[in-house]
């Protein structure tokens, strides 16, 4: 009597979310780069000094935004300016943040023309 061999194929598992990690998303913006890099030091070592685990700082694309205008109102048609905004980005990762590091990030004082967006994912 010849036994016959069943091979059942596996689904490959697929990559889960566990429950209890969640991540603090900043992502800061400024049209300096020297006063970017000076807040984002500042919440590093904010996050650091509470023991969290940091992700980042990660440079994201400049965003330049380019806007040419007339020299002259009325003549001279081909004299023209051009003026660029720049936009320098980060993005810091903070796993499994904790109440008190919420806290001290809240309660921080950053300078003026620096723009946060928090996300809790």
């Amino acid at each position: 009597m010849a036994t016959k061999e069943t091979t059942t194929k596996k689904a490959p598992k697929k990559a889960t979310k566990d429950d209890g990690i969640s991540k603090l998303r900043i992502r800061v913006r400024a049209y300096e780069y020297k006063v970017l890099d000076i807040s984002v030091r500042q919440i590093m070592d904010t996050a650091l000094r509470y023991d969290a685990k940091v992700l980042g700082p990660i440079p994201l694309p400049t965003e330049i935004k380019k806007y040419t205008v007339n020299r002259a109102s009325f003549v001279y048609k081909n004299a023209r300016e051009q003026f660029e905004m720049r936009t320098h980005k980060r993005l810091i990762d903070i796993l499994n943040p904790t109440p008190k590091i919420m806290e001290a990030l809240t309660n921080l004082s950053l300078p003026s023309g620096v723009n946060i967006d928090v996300k809790i994912i």
